[in-house]
């Protein structure tokens, strides 16, 4: 079958949007192909189609989770195998899901950037006909880019073991800079660059010096009646604004990073299916996220460069009809930005000593490398340690950049559990250990699946079976821990920090001045654009348009500068 065919066979279309076409042509030719395409542009079809041409799998490489979860129920919903390797499996079932992509006839394995690290994915992948690596969100290699992951910086591990492969890398946001970066962290030779305008001819982007930002909202949700994102930048500030819409009669709820993942799915399908009309959300939502009738997006608080701007404000209008972008920002937001820029770069004094702090707090030994994600506590270790909580969050989002730790501001709301002795085993000491004999029969009637993984558990569900305190189950929980019968690990809502290589003596860190400084050099640099994109006199599109490389000539008529 030809493009076309494909086209309409597995996605109900029958003509290619903006430079689809031509993307899958280069693609088809063996090329290395960076596609810049603006939000809501189509980007997934750009590589499901030039897989599903050929033989073999087709591997793509995303940071998002929930967006692989969605297209991978759709792709298995048009009869199409596919598989992403997800936190929740054991060694043993990565091990069959990646054999199945080498002999099961698997057509797309969607993988994280950290999953290529891992050396069982390496050799797996030797194995498997490769007809093309995908990449996503492809800006995240760059430093220069709005939304830098380290990890991004290994993918190209990729390239040296699928040789044969080209490589399809996607974004709707890069600038030069951002563009060389990807060019040489990607080692493209035989390649092409090709981008759509990023124009959305019917987008308004409006800028509103407003001081009494609640009072726009509000007027703003009443004016314009549709789905609605509203943006902010604290997570305090999404529930008490959600809570300010609530009370004002409108259908609103709230969503960060640091909530259970459950509820941010549940909230995120509410707002997908019109339950709830407005979301109030950090810049953790809307990547990945594909609603068609948003026609509001507004911007409390001043995202961290134009590039965040433009991707969250294209999230209105993918339907083509009228929608609005508001930015609601003042002086008194860029003067705020400039004082947060001297916390987000911590001098490297500070950073070493932050770090020597940490190894301590978790008890770390010299050149010992911790096995697994450990719980950081940010405000017991601030307090220890006098300093704030913004500056010690910066601090590790500097060493997380330098790559010698991650941290995860994921919540899991749930205790796991896995028992670690076979069945056998198992028999012999409730037999010899008569004390924990009713406690273990418990947990094998609620939970028969315990020995094969870790599995969720809820303490208090085993309290009301047992007919025991939730603190009784906990300690019995840990002494069969102690004595090697299960593996327990309770649910907790503090940050995992993970390191990344061995803890070092802190005269043996090394930190480069002269990247410290470039990176804060850009940073204020970005600042700058921000606040002259803000204050300037100029149309508000023509300028983002030219800010990324495209030269416009006429004004949009619709922004808050033409209309005026």
């Amino acid at each position: 079958m030809n493009a076309k065919d494909i086209l309409a066979k597995y996605f109900g279309y029958t003509n290619f949007r903006l430079k689809q076409e031509e993307i899958i042509n280069e693609v088809i030719a063996q090329k290395d192909v960076l596609a810049l395409l603006p939000t809501g542009g189509g980007k997934s079809i750009c590589y499901q189609v030039p897989a599903l041409m050929q033989e073999g799998i087709c591997i793509v490489i995303s940071p998002l989770i929930a967006l692989m979860h969605d297209q991978i129920l759709f792709l298995q919903s048009k009869g199409i195998k596919s598989i992403s390797i997800s936190g929740n499996m054991n060694y043993n079932q990565i091990e069959n899901a990646l054999t199945n992509c080498i002999y099961g006839g698997v057509k797309f394995l969607y993988l994280s950037p950290e999953r290529l690290q891992s050396k069982l994915v390496q050799s797996k992948l030797e194995m498997m006909n490769v007809n093309l690596i995908a990449i996503d969100e492809v800006h995240c290699i760059s430093e220069w880019g709005h939304d830098f992951r380290p990890s991004y910086r290994h993918i190209n591990i990729v390239r040296s073991i699928c040789k044969a492969a080209p490589i399809l890398a996607l974004t709707a946001t890069a600038t030069l800079d951002v563009i060389n970066d990807i060019k040489e962290n990607l080692t493209f030779k035989n390649y092409r660059i090709i981008k759509s305008s990023f124009q959305r001819k019917n987008l308004s982007y409006i800028i509103d010096q407003t001081q009494n930002k609640t009072d726009k909202l509000l007027q703003l949700v009443e004016k314009i009646k549709s789905s609605v994102i509203v943006y902010v930048s604290k997570r305090k500030d999404t529930k008490d604004i959600a809570y300010l819409l609530s009370k004002n009669n409108y259908s609103a709820s709230f969503y960060h990073a640091g909530l259970a993942l459950n509820l941010r799915k549940d909230r995120q399908k509410k707002w997908l299916n019109n339950e709830i009309r407005i979301l109030v959300a950090t810049n953790a939502f809307g990547m990945g996220v594909n609603k068609k009738d948003v026609k509001l997006i507004v911007h409390m608080n001043l995202p961290p460069t134009i590039e965040a701007y433009f991707q969250e404000a294209g999230r209105a209008g993918r339907n083509g009809e009228k929608a609005y972008s508001f930015l609601l920002a003042n002086q008194n937001d860029i003067e705020r930005q400039k004082k947060l820029l001297a916390l987000k770069y911590p001098n490297i004094k500070k950073i070493k000593e932050t770090y020597q702090n940490l190894a301590n707090f978790l008890q770390i030994a010299e050149n010992i490398l911790p096995q697994e994600p450990l719980s950081f506590n940010i405000v017991e270790f601030s307090k220890r340690y006098k300093t704030s909580n913004l500056n010690t969050y910066y601090t590790l989002q500097y060493l997380e950049k330098e790559e010698h730790l991650n941290v995860s501001y994921i919540i899991k709301p749930y205790s796991r559990l896995i028992i670690t002795v076979n069945k056998t085993d198992l028999y012999r000491f409730q037999i010899s250990n008569k004390y924990y004999d009713n406690f273990i029969k418990t947990l094998l009637r609620l939970y028969p699946n315990i020995f094969n993984n870790l599995i969720n558990i809820k303490e208090e569900e085993i309290a009301k079976k047992y007919n025991k305190e939730i603190a009784e189950i906990q300690l019995i929980l840990k002494k069969l821990e102690a004595l090697e019968i299960l593996r327990y690990i309770p649910k907790d809502n503090n940050p995992k920090i993970t390191f990344l290589q061995a803890r070092k003596d802190i005269n043996n860190l090394y930190f480069d001045l002269e990247r410290w400084k470039t990176r804060k050099e850009y940073a204020k640099k970005k600042l700058i654009n921000l606040e002259e994109f803000i204050f300037s006199n100029k149309c508000r599109e023509r300028t983002l348009l030219h800010y990324f490389g495209e030269n416009k000539q006429d004004n949009c008529g619709k922004c808050d500068y033409c209309t005026q």
